[in-house]
């Protein structure tokens, strides 16, 4: 695993109310510890430093990101490095209006013609918003990327909404006799409420809330590493940094 340089203290996590109350304290997290990616682990608060193994104790901290999603108690997507991320439901609404990601229903069009999104991408959001959530395979054959080049078509597709927070992993479903597939929703089905709100936020006041919580993670953190970290530009970076130092105390 990468060094725990960027660990936070934290009491032990044992239970799905603790892994919760984590995410909640922390505002976002990874899953697993990641080199370069400044953010805690909630693998860390769970396992301590222990030796990775494949215990009673890793298959649970692997199954609450199936669980915490599904019952939404957070969100869960491959976004920081494209690895998985846990943002709590405080914080989502400021991603969202960060990212300048969908809020609303019907939206897939709109991100196509204004070239977000491209059109694989166009293809998975339509079978998600015309079915719900889907498990992996359900949805490849929804989008008719059943082939082994139509896999790595979805893989590249589900990847790029996962970064523009456009979906969530909601859990997994026994598709096959192998691993269990991973099941995806829309976000704005999922987390209507944190999406109702992103509305009202625009994008410099979510990277200022984004700032100022990382800041109160890591006070030191200087500001060209957290630019890269959230993937904004060094002027966006400093206007959020000058409006943390500005809000009131």
């Amino acid at each position: 695993m990468p060094p725990l340089d960027n660990e936070i203290g934290w009491s032990r996590v044992r239970t799905v109310a603790e892994a919760v109350e984590f995410i909640d304290a922390m505002g976002f997290c990874m899953l697993f510890a990641v080199k370069n990616v400044a953010l805690p682990s909630l693998y860390y608060a769970v396992r301590r430093g222990k030796k990775f193994a494949w215990d009673a104790e890793m298959q649970r901290l692997w199954g609450w990101k199936d669980e915490l999603p599904r019952r939404r108690l957070a969100f869960y997507a491959k976004y920081f490095k494209a690895r998985g991320t846990f943002i709590s439901r405080k914080y989502l609404p400021y991603f969202l209006a960060d990212r300048g990601a969908p809020t609303a229903a019907g939206e897939a069009e709109r991100f196509y013609a204004a070239g977000r999104i491209t059109h694989d991408a166009l293809l998975v959001w339509q079978a998600l918003a015309e079915h719900g959530s889907l498990a992996t395979l359900e949805l490849r054959h929804a989008c008719k990327m059943d082939s082994r080049a139509g896999n790595k078509r979805y893989k590249k597709a589900m990847q790029e909404l996962q970064l523009l927070l456009a979906v969530v992993h909601c859990g997994t479903e026994q598709e096959t006799a192998a691993w269990a597939s991973g099941k995806f929703e829309l976000t704005v089905g999922a987390f209507p409420k944190q999406a109702a709100a992103a509305r009202h936020i625009t994008a410099a006041q979510g990277r200022a809330a984004l700032a100022a919580k990382y800041r109160e993670l890591y006070p030191a953190a200087p500001v060209m590493p957290v630019a890269r970290l959230f993937g904004w530009s060094k002027a966006d970076t400093q206007g959020a940094w000058r409006a943390v130092a500005a809000a009131p105390a």
